[in-house]
């Protein structure tokens, strides 16, 4: 009698285990459905918020730029600004010439103090790029040093060479700037003036630098 309760009873638990186990899984897909949504949410946010600080760094850019009758093009889109070749260096060399200088001198100054004094803008900026572009005309190693270079000496000259009244925007420019040669890698066939120049841009926190080489591909 007592043996063949157990069996019953041994019977109705294997019966239920099915039933449990499904439970635990609807919860745990719920679990998992819960948390993907806070990360897409999260990562919605992040982005908004990101082309809200973009929108601000070009507004301030364009205006001041504009107002100090600076030769430099602000994008429209990422708030780049580039600055042609010819403007700083003599063909196929890496030397800034005067007037490449000069531009520095006046950019510089407005720059650092548009990234470094508007609220939002500052806390958000992970690094500051100084990236160095050649046609595709010519061979590709060639254009690759020479890119490299040109970049190299932009930032060699606004740091250690070039008069700088405000210390700090200084100091800050020291501890975020990278310097990058691109060579012809986003250039279109030919030997295109607006290919040939030097870009300054800014890598916000959370942006990696994939994503910003994927801007230029789009352009």
């Amino acid at each position: 009698m007592f043996n063949n309760l157990n069996f019953l009873k041994n019977q109705d638990d294997q019966e239920e285990d099915p039933a449990i186990y499904l439970s635990i899984g609807d919860l745990m897909s719920g679990l998992l459905m819960f948390f993907a949504l806070l990360f897409i949410s999260a990562l919605i946010q992040l982005n908004q918020a990101q082309k809200d600080i973009t929108e601000i760094l070009i507004d301030k850019l364009e205006r001041q730029l504009k107002a100090n009758n600076i030769e430099a093009k602000v994008d429209p889109n990422t708030g780049d600004i580039s600055l042609r070749d010819s403007i700083l260096f003599e063909t196929n060399s890496a030397k800034l010439n005067p007037q490449g200088e000069k531009t520095l001198q006046k950019l510089i100054p407005i720059y650092s103090k548009v990234i470094f004094e508007t609220p939002r803008v500052k806390d958000q900026i992970e690094r500051v790029i100084i990236e160095g572009h050649t046609s595709a005309e010519g061979k590709a190693d060639f254009n690759m040093e020479l890119s490299l270079n040109r970049a190299w000496q932009v930032a060699k000259y606004t740091l250690y060479k070039m008069p700088f009244s405000n210390k700090t925007h200084k100091s800050q420019l020291e501890k975020k700037i990278m310097v990058v040669g691109r060579g012809e890698n986003d250039a279109k066939p030919g030997d295109l003036p607006t290919d040939r120049k030097v870009v300054f841009r800014i890598q916000f926190k959370g942006q990696d630098l994939s994503s910003l080489n994927q801007i230029d591909k789009q352009k």
